[in-house]
């Protein structure tokens, strides 16, 4: 791990704090119902230290840190000891007192998304806000009457919606428990299982190391669900890898760029977007996992493809014999995330418990793992320097992830509150003639150009609030309109201009980016068209209902995806390439 606490004093104090989240979010999970308007205040309060004062660069930035966050925990202490009179109140403000908290609560929040994400989100948040305070003064269909100050604000803080809603409630609930998962599997041994048996499976095929680099990073990315970390984490083994055996830099870093964004879309997290997507579509969990799994498994079965087909160009070599794991260290070390994922999987659909109660005993077997080496060694000191790491990685994220969701929040309470997300609905609907297709083509650009500047999974939320009506209103099924715009707003980690996953990876290989970019979207060419896939074959995401037509479609868009890798990358004649591009394009939309 990064120490990105030396220059905080006092890791004792992180590691104290980081424990306290990860204390309560277990807690929730077995002391039944706690008020929402109590444990969701108690969330963001937690989170305030990470946000404004783990991340400040500076001893003036700390010091505002500190304030903002007394002043974070101030308001939400009065929150959780008045929650009673205050669900009374049905969200209208009473009094200068809670006036100057729902200000407090609204700056604070736009400042914890800053500091965590940088401007673009909050100042989405920012706008929304004004919109809501001032839209009145707008004319035409785009104006709304307003709203009573008070009762704006209030609807936003001190009612259970705005920054208390659906999507706070889902990251303390579930999207904390994995965060923590995947803390307590990163801490062990299991990063390194993730990476043998990569290596194991694929190390010695035709782009062995290209491909040990899509294996991991979809092993990896199952529980990181962040594409940045994931190129940070494999990209530090798989890169130094392909760049000694010869692969061009520009390739090297588009592999490690295109299988780490895959990360997102991969079950059982989603970068959170899967639980998201249980709450704005009432879909169960495990339903959303079943959707996911076909479409997932296609983008890297593409991504393989394509570096067959980039194998043709170069002579792309496989991992030396020698530099293979032996079949005891790849046995032993994949048990470190095998045991937990399985017991996981056993408990949700066997046990048939939630999917939070069943992450928190696979918890509870990785915690257990933490003490012990490959050869089961145990070892004082190495146990306790990865408890820090669990903690400090678990109050870390837990509260990126929360400032990044009540921030989203505010947007959608506005979108709620001023009608402004019908108005938006109304405008896709008319701007695409009511036709299904080109409303999917404004939707896609909206998603990519949002998701260019705010996470997937908030770019996801914003999209889905104003263009999911839209879409479903087309006939559109609500679940693959949530997919269409999920994979969509992923665009951007590999799509010029701003293209996270391509910056960290050519600084990694020390490769111009925009050669690295264009690797990239070749390769990737699936996270473009599997979306679209789904819309022209909905049987894709119907595993569990319809088993046997879903493989059919899995089959037949397998096939496809191929032959477009091919006909775009390949050095095949370019009538062979352009009929290969022909044959799979009309394959996807059949």
């Amino acid at each position: 791990m990064t120490d990105t606490t030396s220059a905080v004093p006092k890791r004792w104090l992180w590691f104290a704090l980081g424990g306290i989240s990860i204390c309560f979010h277990l807690y929730l999970v077995f002391s039944g119902m706690v008020p929402h308007m109590i444990s969701r205040p108690i969330h963001l309060a937690l989170a305030a230290p990470w946000t404004l004062i783990f991340v400040a660069k500076n001893t003036r930035a700390r010091w505002v840190g500190g304030f903002l966050t007394a002043a974070a925990i101030a308001c939400c202490g009065y929150i959780i000891l008045h929650e009673e009179r205050l669900s009374d109140q049905y969200g209208a403000l009473q009094g200068p007192l809670q006036l100057v908290i729902a200000v407090t609560l609204l700056l604070v929040v736009l400042e914890m998304a800053r500091r965590s994400i940088s401007w673009p989100l909050p100042s989405v948040a920012l706008l929304a806000l004004t919109y809501g305070l001032l839209g009145k003064f707008i004319p035409g269909e785009f104006g709304y009457p307003g709203l009573p100050v008070r009762s704006f604000l209030g609807t936003l803080t001190i009612a259970e919606g705005g920054l208390w809603g659906q999507l706070t409630g889902v990251s303390v609930s579930i999207v904390s428990i994995f965060v923590i998962m995947g803390a307590v599997l990163n801490a062990g041994e299991a990063g390194q299982g993730f990476m043998n048996l990569a290596t194991s499976v694929a190390g010695r095929l035709k782009g062995g190391a290209a491909k040990v680099s899509v294996l991991s990073s979809a092993l990896f990315g199952s529980i990181s669900g962040s594409a940045s970390a994931n190129v940070a984490s494999t990209g530090a083994i798989t890169l130094p890898a392909m760049v000694k055996l010869g692969y061009p830099r520009s390739l090297a870093g588009a592999v490690e760029a295109v299988a780490s964004s895959g990360g997102q879309i991969m079950p059982p997290l989603m970068g959170a977007g899967a639980f998201v997507m249980v709450e704005l579509t009432g879909v169960p969990y495990n339903d959303i996992m079943g959707a996911a799994l076909l479409p997932a498994i296609l983008y890297f079965m593409t991504v393989w493809a394509g570096i067959n087909a980039f194998s043709l160009r170069y002579d792309l070599k496989g991992v030396a014999q020698e530099n293979l794991p032996n079949r005891r260290v790849v046995f032993t070390t994949a048990m470190f995330f095998v045991v937990p994922f399985a017991i996981l999987l056993e408990r949700m659909f066997i046990g048939g418990y939630t999917p939070q109660y069943a992450a928190c005993v696979a918890i509870l077997a990785a915690f257990l793992l933490l003490f012990v080496d490959v050869n089961f060694n145990f070892s004082l000191s190495r146990s306790w320097q990865r408890l820090q790491d669990v903690a400090i990685n678990s109050g870390k994220q837990i509260s990126t992830i929360a400032a990044i969701i009540i921030c989203a929040s505010i947007v959608i309470g506005v979108l709620g509150q001023t009608g402004l997300g019908v108005k938006i609905t109304s405008l896709i609907l008319s701007g695409a003639g009511h036709s299904l297709w080109p409303a999917l083509l404004l939707t896609g650009i909206a998603c990519m150009v949002l998701g260019m500047e705010v996470p997937t999974t908030a770019a996801y939320v914003i999209c889905v609030s104003v263009a999911g009506p839209a879409l479903q209103e087309l006939g559109l099924d609500p679940l693959v309109a949530h997919l269409f715009v999920f994979w969509f707003a992923l665009l951007s980690t590999i799509t010029p201009p701003v293209c996270g996953a391509v910056f960290i990876a050519a600084g990694m290989v020390d490769e111009n980016w925009l050669k690295i970019a264009g690797s990239a979207m070749a390769l990737g060419i699936g996270l473009y068209l599997i979306p679209l896939g789904m819309v022209a074959n909905p049987s894709l995401v119907k595993l569990f209902d319809t088993p046997f037509p879903a493989f059919i479609v899995f089959v037949k868009m397998g096939v496809s995806l191929a032959a477009l890798s091919f006909g775009l990358i390949s050095p095949k004649p370019l009538v062979v390439r352009i009929a290969l591009f022909a044959v799979g394009l009309v394959g996807i939309f059949i």
